[in-house]
């Protein structure tokens, strides 16, 4: 009899059957397969915080199946994810399946290759009970946060709020850096820059402003500057000293999930659930030419820097056989991970580095090649040798006045002949500086006086919010991607562009957080109650004391907000409408209800009056002349449809347009293809298409 493995999804387990072949039934669990449901706290605070878990709805059947499967089986083995929410998933079907604990029937695979699951089959190991109760542990402390403050959050700004362990600092931190942004006062300040030449070469260099012989100076006005120009202009500018030197350059370490969600973001535009999921599936298998499926990178939640013995190898040997042996650095580059890393896995990496991204680029989608682009770029880099670099440094005179100018030249490109990273405030060298000689004269072709004012701080981005979160201890990468998603989607903040914004709604449900539970969104805190998570995993602390003492103080906060907040509704500008309702007169205003948002009528509850808010595009149904409106599929797809529906069955996927038909006046649809082109829906209609006006 076979066998029986259980992974978390069908693609891993297609891959992983391929290499343990005949003796071996491998079948997903499709996730987790148990946990706490959902429509009530599940957690009994008053038993030790013993949770009631039980069979998440919808997977009964495939449980029954799993257990007439594990029933007929010599033997289970579990192979979900190695990390907490893996051991998490192998301890319940260990549950369900009346598995004994305590016996090696674990199994995890860093890397879904032939190698890779041989080494993990032949080391089974118990489930690590220290990883479950730290899953147990966050599990329990965010129901607990969510369940508590979610309801209090609806009934004192309006329904549908949530609320989260992280995601309430989360949405602090962009909150706080609107702030900062809005106090900000801007400060003038000018800068002077003067184009030379060092006859005879032709060749212009830049030069910028600096001081005078006592040190630098400050310019505060134009009348300050236009007075220096002044003397400039009259000022003979000679070469006063010249200083050569080196600089070298190392390249990054390879990616952790961090750096990975960060990276993707800047290089690629990708947002960290798009990165997550690419990595995800090229973790999982895909299909290489000449060798089938296999997994192309490492496991891809992980902390941690650390490279194995024969990755190292690999990656030297690839370097040596491409660019020769001086691309090599004179010993194979370690790197270190930062104090509290957890260090289960090994960093980011391609399983192999001799598939390279052109090889696979014809079997992966645009996603996963781009991001094992990266990925194997980033990794073979980060064992090459130092960039070198020749630089210049030079002082110019010019009068009572220095000018300093700076310029760099490659001697030595070493890996960034391969990859380099997105730096966002890279020093800035210049471009290599003509011969200078010391004493020289030199000719101005241009000096100009630039007016600046200081910049407030950036708003974060997805990437400089995740390098933040990281930096402060706050939540785990893993979780980074569910998070975003969360603050987004629950409209607490918004994106303009690549930058987050808070909302109304956002602002409002922090300052009301910091007010009633400044410990919740309190970086400190809530990076304190992290480490104290990582300590349960250690095996350093039992997990129902963690929880005990945050429950004893936050259940504390909890109840005196209440008893303040009691009756108190914060009414947001956001909800106000101009509507008016037609049965009083009084204005409309927005409620949230279980199917979304709606209008209602601000009598409640004398006038109980309920409307529908349409999404009027401002375009004339085609078929009865009423409003064209945007809706949604059950399946979220966006459509447009008649807002005298059922009366009116007009509808379509492409959006109308402002334009109107030339030949029966109606309004025309917008094909979502590349060229955009307008076509009349009226039957009958002669109109033969055309682009929109100004194309």
């Amino acid at each position: 009899m076979a066998k029986l493995v259980i992974v978390e999804s069908p693609s891993k387990a297609r891959t992983i059957q391929k290499y343990l072949g005949k003796g071996y039934e491998v079948v997903a669990s499709m996730g987790h397969v148990r946990d706490l449901p959902s429509a009530r706290l599940s957690v009994d605070v008053k038993d030790h915080f013993k949770p009631k878990y039980s069979v998440i709805k919808g997977k009964e059947k495939l449980v029954k199946d799993l257990k007439a499967a594990a029933a007929k089986a010599d033997g289970v083995l579990l192979a979900t994810d190695p990390d907490r929410e893996g051991e998490a998933i192998s301890w319940h079907l260990a549950y369900l399946l009346n598995l004994d604990e305590q016996s090696p029937n674990r199994v995890t695979f860093n890397e879904i290759t032939q190698s890779g699951v041989s080494e993990g089959m032949a080391n089974p190991r118990k489930i690590d009970l220290d990883l479950v109760n730290a899953q147990q542990a966050r599990r329990i402390l965010d129901r607990l946060v969510g369940y508590t403050l979610s309801p209090f959050l609806a009934k004192t700004i309006r329904r549908g709020l949530s609320a989260g362990r992280v995601q309430s600092v989360a949405v602090r931190m962009v909150v706080d850096r609107e702030e900062e942004i809005n106090a900000f006062k801007p400060q003038e300040y000018w800068s002077i820059d003067a184009k030379l030449t060092a006859p005879p070469s032709r060749a212009q260099f830049a030069a910028a402003f600096y001081g005078d012989d006592s040190g630098e100076i400050k310019i505060g006005s134009g009348e300050q500057a236009e007075q220096i120009l002044a003397e400039l202009r009259q000022a003979e500018f000679t070469v006063g000293s010249v200083k050569k030197g080196k600089k070298s350059r190392a390249p990054a370490p390879p990616f952790n999930t961090s750096t990975l969600q960060q990276e993707a973001s800047k290089k690629l535009g990708f947002q960290a659930r798009r990165t997550m999921k690419a990595a995800q599936e090229l973790y999982e298998g895909v299909e290489v030419p000449g060798q089938g499926v296999m997994g192309l990178i490492t496991y891809m939640r992980t902390d941690s820097l650390r490279i194995s013995e024969d990755a190292l190898r690999d990656a030297a040997g690839f370097i040596r056989d491409r660019w020769g042996a001086k691309y090599l650095p004179a010993k194979p580059r370690v790197y270190r991970s930062r104090a509290n890393a957890q260090d289960g896995h090994e960093a980011i990496r391609p399983s192999s580095v001799f598939i390279t991204p052109e090889q696979v680029k014809p079997t992966l989608t645009a996603d996963q090649y781009k991001l094992y682009k990266l990925i194997w770029e980033r990794f073979v880099a980060c064992q090459m040798a130092n960039c070198s670099m020749n630089t210049t440094q030079a002082v110019i005179h010019a009068g009572r006045y220095r000018f300093r100018a700076s310029g760099f030249s490659v001697a030595f490109d070493g890996f960034t002949a391969l990859y380099e990273e997105t730096v966002e405030d890279e020093e800035k060298l210049g471009k290599p500086l003509p011969e200078l000689t010391e004493g020289a004269a030199l000719k101005v072709q241009n000096l100009t006086g630039n007016q600046h004012f200081t910049q407030p701080p950036p708003r974060y981005t997805e990437a400089s919010l995740i390098k933040t979160l990281e930096e402060n201890g706050i939540g785990r990468p893993s979780t980074y991607a569910a998070t975003i998603s969360t603050i987004t989607s629950r409209e607490y903040v918004t994106r303009e562009g690549k930058a987050f914004k808070p909302t109304e709604l956002g602002e409002v449900t922090t300052k009301l957080m910091k007010e009633q539970f400044p410990r919740i969104v309190n970086l400190k805190f809530t990076a304190q109650v992290e480490d104290e998570l990582d300590a349960v995993q250690r095996g350093e602390e039992e997990w129902v004391d963690t929880l005990q003492r945050f429950w004893d103080e936050f259940d504390k906060s909890v109840q005196k907000a209440k008893k303040e907040m009691d009756g108190v509704k914060l009414h947001l500008k956001a909800d106000e409408t101009d509507e008016v309702c037609e049965l009083c007169g009084r204005p409309m205003v927005v409620k949230v209800g279980r199917y979304g948002k709606f209008l209602a009528c601000s009598g409640y509850p004398e006038c109980k009056n309920t409307r529908r808010i349409l999404n009027d595009t401002g375009a004339e149904c085609p078929k009865c002349g009423g409003k064209i409106i945007q809706r949604k599929s059950k399946k979220g797809r966006v459509f447009y449809g008649c807002s005298e529906y059922p009366k009116c069955d007009f509808v379509s996927w492409d959006p109308p347009s402002k334009e109107k038909c030339p030949v029966c006046g109606k309004t025309l649809m917008q094909k979502k293809t590349r060229d955009k082109t307008l076509y009349c829906v009226t039957p009958g209609c002669t109109f033969a298409g055309k682009k929109p006006d100004g194309e």
